[in-house]
């Protein structure tokens, strides 16, 4: 999604003028909750491929962990309720605002791009593989988060929620803790449908 007001204030984090912007992320959630227990306990679980790293495995689950605290649930690996798998991707992209015409386009390298080696982040871990690498002064940045909780025993899925955003800030330490937040607005009982959840960072945590 070209977010027009996402630009205008980068921008106007650049000229110091700013002293926070707003992390817009889009939020679709599936829940079959009632109401749950402030409190209640939780424990993460890995996929395999999240195993293989274990240290970026873990700095997700901090970020997902202060937002599940924020709606009330504890961790506790010891006498969980609930079973969370979290997961995240990042992909850079080229910026749409980037003129076509000064980047590689349907005949070719231009000398500006150029084909090679692209990057992603997917639960924690780099992935490489062929693709477009757009030049450093225009790259865009699409993300996306989710949480799935089961109750333990019955392993039965009782929440999903993921969360999108996309813009010109790189700066996915401060972004993806702030979309985990979103994926949560409305636990448990969160409203059917997507949208629009907007939420305040601070430009001095946001760099």
């Amino acid at each position: 999604m070209k977010r027009a007001f996402l630009a205008l204030l980068l921008l106007a984090g650049l000229s110091g003028c700013a002293t926070s912007w707003v992390v817009d992320s889009d939020v679709k959630s599936f829940s079959s909750l009632g109401a749950v227990q402030f409190g209640a306990t939780y424990r993460f679980d890995r996929l395999p491929s999240q195993q293989a790293d274990a240290a970026r495995q873990e700095s997700l689950e901090a970020m997902a962990a202060a937002a599940l605290e924020k709606v009330g649930l504890r961790r506790d690996d010891a006498n969980p309720q609930y079973s969370a798998q979290i997961g995240a991707r990042v992909t850079i992209g080229l910026s749409p605002w980037a003129d076509p015409w000064l980047f590689d386009g349907p005949w070719g390298a231009t000398g500006y791009g150029y084909h090679g080696y692209a990057r992603r982040w997917y639960g924690g871990g780099w992935y490489g593989g062929p693709g477009f690498i757009p030049p450093a002064a225009n790259p865009w940045y699409e993300r996306e988060v989710s949480i799935v909780l089961r109750e333990v025993g019955s392993n039965r899925v009782v929440y999903e929620t993921r969360a999108r955003n996309d813009g010109p800030y790189g700066a996915s330490a401060a972004i993806l803790p702030v979309m985990f937040q979103a994926a949560l607005a409305g636990f448990p009982n969160p409203p059917p449908g997507e949208r629009r959840v907007n939420i305040e960072l601070s430009a001095a945590n946001g760099k």
